[in-house]
Formats: C-alpha cells, sequence, structure tokens
C-alpha cells in the first residue's frame, strides 16, 4: 500500500527532490534512449532538440529535471485544464452558507467571542495549533524582486510583513503561557516558499535570526513545481538545457505537506489545529485564538475567514454554497442581479457578501487524508507572455503577447469535497484584519500605502479604546500609531495609555 501512495505522489508531484552535492554525471546511452522514447510517445520530444550540443553538467541537468517529469501526466492536466467539464449557467445554484456554518464579529454576542478565544488560547498552550505561511509570491508588482515578506511597507519601525508576523506568533504563545501558567508554549510555523523566493527567505530569516522565534520552530518548505505549456500544448524550453518551469499555485500547497514531509513534523508534534495564510496581509491575525476556538467548537475540517463585500461591484471572490457545496466563486461568475440582491433579513446589505480573504482553518485529521483526495484537485490555466526557445532555430523568443500557458492549483478547490457540517466560515471586520498589498506605491488600493495605513488607524483605535487620545501636530486627522506585536496582540494589554495623549505618527514598543 505504501509503494502505491508513493508512486500516486510522484505522478502528482512531477519534478522530485535531487541529492546536492553530487557530481554531474552525462547519462548512458540506454538511459538517454529510454527518456527520449517517453517523450517521443507523449509528443514531447522537442526538449531534447539540443541535447548533444550541451555539454556534460547541461546534459546532466537537463537529464535530471526530464527524468523528474512525467509526459504523459503533463498532457493529461493540460488537456483537462484547457478543457474542463463544467456545469452549464442554467445548472448552477448559488446560495449563502446556512446560519449554521457561519458566524460573524460584527453581530456574534461578546461572551460567544470571548469564549472562542479563551478555547483557542487553551488549544495553543496545549501544543496543538501551527501556522502555515503561503509565501511564495515575489515583490515584482512592488518593484522588488525580493520574496514579498520581505518588503517594508514604510511603518516608522520599518518592520517587514515576516517580523510582523513572526512577533505575533512570539505574542499568541505569550498569552497562552500567560493564561495556562506553562512555560515553553510553541506555535511552530511552517513557511511554504517557492523555487525563486526559498533562498532569499532562508538567508532574510537567518540574518534576522528568526525574529525572536526558536529556529526549530521555523520550517522553511517548498511548493512544487510544473513545467510551462505553448499554446499547441508542447512543454517550453527556457534556454538549450532548461525547462521553463512555474510554481504550481497555491493550491499547490497539500502536495507540498508530503513530500517536503511537514505532515510528518506536524504529528511529531501533536498539531491538530492549523491556521493558513497568505503572507501580503499585513493585518491577519496569526494563529488566531477566535477563529481557532470558533473552528474547534464547529468541529469543522475547514473554516474559513471572510469579510463583507464593499459593493456589489467589488471584485472579489464569495465563499457561498454552489450546488449545494461549499465553494470560492468568482467575480466573473455572478452575473448583476445575484452581485445586487439583498439580504432577506437584513435589507440594507448585500445577500451575497462573504468575501474571500485567503484565511484558512484546517483539522489535522483531514490533513491526515491529502492522499484520497489530492490527484481530483484541478488545474487551471493562466495565459502568460512566457520566453522560450524556439527549437527549430534555437532563438530565444521574448514574446509581445501571451505565448503560453502556466498551470496553477487553488487552495479553495478541496471546499467542494467537503460535507458541508465538515465546512464553516467566520465573517470578520475588514479593518481589522484584512488588508492586502498587492499594488505599487501610488497606486492608492492595497499598496503600501494603504497596508501602512491600516496599520497605524488600527493603533490609533486601541489607544482611544482604552482611554487614550491620539493628536497629530501636522492636523492630519490620518496620522496613527503603531503598536508592536509584542506590546499587543489584538488591543489587549494597553491600559498604561489610559489618559495619556500620543502624538502622532508614534511608535509604541514598550510598556512605558
Amino acid at each position: 500500500m505504501a509503494s502505491a501512495v508513493t508512486k500516486m505522489l510522484d505522478k502528482l508531484n512531477p519534478f522530485s527532490s535531487t541529492e546536492e552535492g553530487v557530481p554531474a554525471s552525462e547519462p548512458t546511452e540506454e538511459e538517454l534512449n529510454d527518456l527520449r522514447k517517453r517523450y517521443e510517445s507523449a509528443e514531447q520530444a522537442q526538449v531534447l532538440a539540443f541535447y548533444d550540443e550541451l555539454n556534460v553538467a547541461e546534459k546532466a541537468s537537463l537529464f535530471e529535471r526530464l527524468s523528474s517529469i512525467n509526459p504523459s501526466y503533463i498532457n493529461e492536466i493540460t488537456k483537462k485544464a484547457l478543457q474542463p467539464t463544467s456545469s452549464t449557467k442554467e445548472d448552477v445554484t448559488l446560495e449563502p452558507l446556512p446560519e449554521a456554518a457561519t458566524a460573524s464579529i460584527l453581530d456574534s454576542k461578546t461572551e460567544d467571542i470571548e469564549k472562542w478565544y479563551e478555547a483557542g488560547l487553551d488549544l495553543v498552550a496545549e501544543g496543538q495549533v501551527a501556522v502555515v505561511l503561503m509565501a511564495g509570491g515575489q515583490g515584482t508588482r512592488l518593484g522588488s524582486s525580493a520574496p514579498k515578506g520581505c518588503f517594508d511597507i514604510g511603518l516608522p519601525s520599518h518592520k517587514s510583513l515576516f517580523q510582523i508576523q513572526a512577533q505575533r506568533i512570539y505574542k499568541i504563545q505569550e498569552l497562552a503561557e500567560k493564561k495556562s501558567g506553562k512555560k515553553n508554549v510553541i506555535v511552530p510555523w511552517y513557511v511554504m516558499t517557492s523555487g525563486p523566493t526559498r533562498g532569499p527567505t532562508e538567508k532574510f530569516f537567518e540574518e534576522h535570526k528568526y525574529f525572536g522565534l526558536q529556529k526549530d520552530d521555523v520550517v522553511i518548505f517548498e511548493q512544487g513545481i510544473l513545467p510551462c505549456i505553448s499554446n499547441d500544448g508542447k512543454i517550453l524550453l527556457e534556454s538549450k538545457s532548461k525547462v521553463a518551469v512555474a510554481p504550481d499555485g497555491n493550491g499547490g500547497i497539500y502536495q507540498a505537506l508530503l513530500t517536503s514531509n511537514v505532515r510528518t513534523d506536524m504529528r511529531k508534534r501533536g498539531i491538530k489545529h492549523i491556521h493558513a495564510y497568505c503572507v501580503d496581509n499585513c493585518l491577519v491575525k496569526v494563529a488566531d485564538p477566535v477563529f481557532l476556538g470558533f473552528s474547534a467548537s464547529k468541529d469543522v475540517d475547514i473554516a474559513t475567514k471572510v469579510v463583507r463585500k464593499r459593493s456589489a461591484k467589488e471584485s472579489v471572490g464569495l465563499i457561498l454554497l454552489k450546488n449545494g457545496k461549499p465553494d470560492v466563486v468568482e467575480y466573473s461568475e455572478i452575473d448583476t442581479a445575484t452581485a445586487e440582491a439583498k439580504d432577506p433579513k437584513q435589507p440594507e446589505i448585500l445577500k451575497y457578501r462573504a468575501a474571500n480573504i485567503v484565511n484558512h482553518y484546517y483539522s489535522f485529521r483531514f490533513l491526515e487524508t491529502i492522499e484520497q483526495w489530492v490527484h481530483q484537485l484541478p488545474h487551471h490555466v493562466a495565459r502568460k507572455k512566457i520566453p522560450y526557445v524556439d527549437t527549430e532555430k534555437g532563438e530565444t523568443i521574448k514574446p509581445e503577447k501571451p505565448n503560453g500557458i502556466k498551470l496553477e492549483q487553488f487552495v479553495f478547490d478541496v471546499f467542494p469535497m467537503l460535507d458541508l457540517q465538515k465546512f464553516a466560515s467566520m465573517e470578520v471586520k475588514r479593518e481589522d484584519e484584512f488588508s492586502p498589498l498587492k499594488n505599487a506605491k501610488g497606486t492608492g488600493e492595497d499598496d503600501p500605502d494603504t497596508s501602512r495605513q491600516d496599520i497605524l488607524s488600527q493603533g490609533k483605535r486601541w489607544v482611544q479604546a482604552v482611554g487614550g487620545s491620539v493628536v497629530s501636530e501636522s492636523g492630519n486627522d490620518d496620522a496613527g500609531v503603531e503598536v508592536s506585536p509584542l506590546i499587543s496582540y489584538g488591543g489587549e494589554g494597553l491600559d498604561f495609555l489610559k489618559d495619556r495623549t500620543i502624538n502622532a505618527v508614534a511608535v509604541i514598543e514598550k510598556e512605558a
């Protein structure tokens, strides 16, 4: 059985890791012929067009890469992605999740929120909570080639996104220790990178001494990759000796948890509850005890945080029931009448309003079943301009329009596979929990300036909530306060600021 599972996972992960430090050696004639036959039978022999021109190291590298690809499987998933079997619009029914599967911080009872918070902190104290960060993206749109988590959004402290999130983990460990009386409470942090971001991410964490966390409790691992495909279905070469590849999307997280042995590490640690999120949200409540407590109380396998859609025209995916199954429905899939429909019980708000923010809870028991369903996850097509080598002329081409596709999986594609009773959703306040960093500075929306302002505004609200005041000598109403996560995780512990006047912009890094 174990060997059968291994074979299946090898098929799903067409690239295998290789042993480092082994000197390159040219494959034997027999090995090369076997490889050539595999690619010829899949009508992908063009990847070997320049093999005879390469030096020994290049031949070894290309052979190794091509040996780790199953070209027939790539053909299969490409065909499925380009010709998906989907329901017609007439067949699709959309409904909000039932009330039994939802909760909202906006209108839940205070005692319920406190109960979830206390229960979540208990889970942290018992060592049952882990965090998975999806951090594969580069800051290309932000004008940076570094991993997005390294980005400085312009806070007075100049903390990176990685540092902000690491300090929230540190603080939640501290809060759990204080509540339970235990020492050395650990929330392991599993950081999923892509090929291009792994090295720089590891270096960044090492240079900053893991931001106060223990090195052994920060596990950096890598998502999978897939070859880039031309518009006519051919595997593209980046150079004469390299296959053009791209990360397999945030849905590659499930396969990566297996191939990286992250799940095995979780099992050894006794993890039962996992919080997973994307790196670009500066307001994310990492290992949020309220969310953990809510999800555990529901005994679900997946839960997701949502924010209220700003307007009918906001271009966001929604968490809905699609044909009776929990799913994410993209903005482009929803007609105007549906988007503008009002909630019958609350006519002032939208009926379909649960905006997806890629912020999820998983039970570990569900992750123990990955092998049973991961092969069913679909691949999606992203049409891109992909530089490539013309295999007939040997020239490198930089296309001016999309010439091929990258295949990717989405983390939410697993949602419809769950029974409804094992899925839940929690609505949270956008201003407290969601400020994505997507665009270059000066864009005015989801950019470094809005991220910075959202953190400063939150800090200002926290100060005012405990009876402090915030003033700005410049008279700027937007001037705010940066409260270090080491001082407060979610607004707690700031009573020392009562009756204090803070001159903005200010940083509060310690009680004083």
